[in-house]
């Protein structure tokens, strides 16, 4: 009986291909795109969990209120992780980490720049699943200059795994043993560094301050309830090892400090949560957000949505054109369950169809869609385990879905009824499929305006004026591997022909390289009058070589010996400390240790520079204060030349010319800025991708409806041609349904997207508003659409010759 329904199955779906292609498309272009969202949400979600520990491993951080000044840190006080095992029975192990920066290794006559270089302590691989291939992981970091590298990394440097024992020369004056060798860390890790350096090595690293913050710190729980517990006791705990260096620094206990409005404490982030959930100063790695997850996640179900309603209204559509056949089956003998098991075959069959089809799409658009989301996804025999079940689960469900409307309803008429015709088909009275109709292009039009928004957000990001020109400028990276040669090679590149000007700092708008100090209003040293900037050190070309504007007073220059103890500070700094005219005032910097005037230097305000966007857009611009100081982190050379190459070529030479044996790494300022936004960069291009798919499976839909439309009313149409009806005439006739539904769309879908993405934007400092040309842009395109989807089966309706429709009657 089975094989007998899959049988007649077949030449039912055979008998009419065009419906049945335009559903099995439909269907397996919505499986495909929706599956390939799964993996890229499923592989976000996935961060940090191949730790075998993970349920049990918390960050600790710190968050610092002075003032008006608000800090969150994803790093720690030196002792704290010594002091956590040792206090607290629950904490199982602790574990520091201190990202390195950069260094070059030696590698035969070379010297190879390397930034994935981090210190940790011994108990790294107590608290980490990090497998050790070679070497002993209860030893491996606890001797000073040890180091342990990955799989990878042994392999590039030595050409093999078997390398405990080998050394590697660091800035070529340190020489580091090691001791062993790593599998490769997971992509899906909020840390990936290809270097762990003994902690012993730093000579910091036993430091007991107290109010310092410069180790990621994390702890390993007996048990995760005992989080809890454990920030419940970090109030006590700060009094206890804290309360005594800050009374001495600011002259007040912990508690004085809170009274005054400002706050020190501490939190516990679990280790799963940090690349979706976090995202503060200090941390070791670029992180996500759960914001594009359920984006993501809400586009893939609108877009599944989208393919299943079109599959079941093309499914009801089409079913009531074998009333007639149900009837002729029922007389001659059929019995109702049979014609339920037989509409219930065809519908489950084409589901399968489109399963197999969306199944293989995935994987031979994975790597394309992995270059366009940045991911290294893979289909693999894990993923199989839960993507198989799943999959035959959706051609069940969905097939069943679909066919219930025939199986139960059609299987219900009464043959008599039907052979007597008396039964009306067609698509006038079909409010179910209106009804889906209006669904669908609902979240189309959402989708649309969705795109038109994240793309006018990111058009704004590019195109803002930041207080600063990007455009034209190259940075040479880690100046400080040529030592005392880097002022040379400043002055030998402003010497060669299309440079304008160059600056010599690692603090840039664009660079990760930050720092912090207390800076006081007056003599008084209250630190209700001071504030917490960010302390840049730059030269004096810095403000012109970067097109900053100022305004008032002046740069650095360095004909003026007394700039030694000017400092040049922006605007919000300006602002921030009430003043009016900076230029000429005193500011007393905070040198650590106990707040006095014999511990504090003080400068005066030079200059003050407009305000310019050093952090991400989606904050406010806060205070900055610098300071004329040699720092050789990065040469940033502003370039006005039609042939780069040649100009990057003597560059080259310059850096070779002063240091051979190290590569040169550059990179355009502009360039770098993007780099800040990619996460937003990929979502606006995946949403318009998305967008685009989920319009073309709605229109799919509308297409298979006007085609059925169009034949139901072939009659009519050749009536109404006889009688003299024109083309234009028929063509609206029967376009003016299918575009009624849709108009009821845009007015479902235009204020819901408003609602929802003006909320997206209040996660940007700077932001867009949503003009009404967005919603009218949205809804005119959504028309224009679904018009030329319908049009193209009304002309061909229309221009048909009438006696073909009405010779049989």
């Amino acid at each position: 009986m089975i094989r007998n329904y899959i049988k007649t199955a077949f030449r039912s779906l055979r008998k009419n291909k065009g419906f049945t292609a335009i559903n099995i498309l439909g269907l397996a272009l919505g499986l495909a795109t929706c599956l390939l969202i799964v993996l890229y949400v499923l592989d976000e979600l996935s961060y940090d969990r191949y730790n075998a520990k993970s349920n049990r491993i918390y960050r600790v951080n710190e968050d610092l209120k002075l003032g008006e000044n608000n800090v969150l840190y994803a790093v720690c006080m030196p002792p704290l992780a010594k002091t956590l095992k040792a206090e607290y029975p629950y904490v199982e192990n602790a574990v520091r980490l201190k990202n390195a920066g950069t260094s070059h290794v030696k590698k035969g006559n070379f010297n190879i720049s390397e930034n994935k270089i981090a210190f940790a302590d011994p108990s790294l691989f107590d608290v980490f699943t990090l497998p050790m291939i070679n070497g002993n992981p209860a030893s491996a970091l606890i001797e000073p200059n040890s180091v342990v590298v990955t799989e990878t990394t042994a392999k590039k440097y030595f050409n093999s795994i078997n390398v405990v024992g080998k050394t590697l020369l660091f800035n070529d004056n340190t020489l580091c043993k090691v001791t062993g060798v790593i599998k490769d860390i997971p992509k899906q890790s909020h840390f990936n560094f290809d270097f762990f350096i003994s902690m012993s090595s730093w000579p910091d690293s036993r430091s007991n301050e107290w109010l310092r913050s410069d180790y990621n710190t994390y702890v390993l729980l007996k048990n995760p309830a005992d989080a809890k517990k454990l920030e419940a006791s970090f109030p006590e705990l700060l009094k206890k090892f804290s309360g005594a260096q800050m009374q001495a620094q600011l002259n007040m206990s912990i508690d004085a400090f809170e009274k005054s409005g400002s706050f020190f404490r501490m939190n516990l982030t679990p280790l799963t949560d940090i690349h979706l959930h976090s995202n503060r100063s200090g941390e070791l790695g670029p992180n996500s957000t759960t914001q594009y997850v359920y984006i993501f996640s809400a586009i893939a179900i609108f877009i599944l949505l989208i393919a299943c309603v079109n599959f079941m209204n093309l499914s009801t559509a089409r079913s009531a054109s074998r009333a007639r056949e149900v009837g002729v089956r029922k007389v001659l003998g059929s019995p109702r369950k049979y014609l339920i098991a037989q509409f219930l075959t065809e519908s489950i069959l084409v589901t399968f169809m489109a399963t197999v089809i969306a199944f293989i799409a995935a994987v031979a658009l994975l790597p394309l869609f992995n270059q366009l989301s940045g991911k290294e996804i893979l289909i693999n025999t894990q993923s199989l385990v839960w993507m198989v079940p799943c999959l035959l689960f959706i051609v069940v469900f969905i097939g069943a879905l679909s066919g219930s409307y025939p199986a139960f309803y059609l299987s219900a008429f009464q043959p008599i009824d039907v052979l007597k015709g008396k039964l009306v088909a067609g698509f006038k009275g079909g409010w179910l499929r209106s009804f889906l109709v209006v669904f669908q292009f609902s979240i189309s039009i959402f989708l649309i305006i969705g795109t038109l928004v994240v793309y006018n957000q990111l058009n704004y990001i590019q195109t803002k004026n930041l207080g600063y020109n990007r455009s034209q400028v190259l940075i040479v990276q880690n100046i400080f591997e040529l030592n005392k040669q880097a002022k040379i090679f400043k002055q030998e590149v402003k010497e060669i022909p299309g440079v304008i000007n160059a600056t010599m700092t690692g603090f840039l708008p664009t660079s990760n390289w930050k720092s912090t100090a207390i800076y006081f209003k007056d003599a008084s040293l209250d630190q209700k009058r001071s504030m917490f900037p960010q302390n840049w050190e730059i030269d004096e070309d810095y403000v012109s070589t970067l097109g900053m504007k100022m305004a008032s007073g002046r740069s650095f220059s360095k004909d003026m010996q007394t700039d030694s103890t000017g400092i040049v500070i922006n605007e919000s700094a300006a602002k921030f400390l009430g003043f009016n005219n900076a230029v000429n005032k005193t500011l007393y910097k905070s040198l650590g240790g106990k707040q006095t005037l014999d511990n504090v230097k003080q400068y005066h305000v030079i200059g003050v520079v407009k305000d310019f966007n050093f952090s991400s857009l989606r904050e406010n611009v806060g205070p900055v204060v610098m300071t004329l100081a040699e720092n050789n982190g990065a040469l940033s050379i502003r370039v006005n030349t039609s042939n780069l190459p040649a100009l990057l070529s003597q560059i080259k030479d310059k850096w070779k010319g002063l240091s051979p044996n190290v590569q040169i790494n550059y990179s355009f300022m502009d360039q770098e800025f993007d780099a800040s936004y990619r996460t937003e960069q990929l979502t606006g291009k995946i949403a318009i991708v998305f967008t685009t798919l989920a319009i073309v499976i709605a229109c799919l839909g509308l297409f298979g409806l006007a085609a059925y439309a169009a034949e139901q009313r072939t009659k009519e149409i050749g009536i109404r041609k006889v009688l003299g009806a024109n083309v234009s005439a028929i063509v609206s006739m029967l376009s003016k349904d299918f575009m009624k539904l849709v108009f009821i769309s845009i007015l479902i879908a235009s204020p819901l997207a408003w609602y929802l993405m003006t909320k997206w934007l209040q996660d940007f400092a700077y932001r867009i508003n949503i003009q009404w040309w967005v919603l009218v842009l949205a809804g005119v395109a959504a028309l224009f659409i679904a018009f030329i989807t319908v049009s193209f089966q009304s002309i061909k309706a229309a221009i048909a010759n009438p006696v073909d429709s009405l010779k049989n009657e």
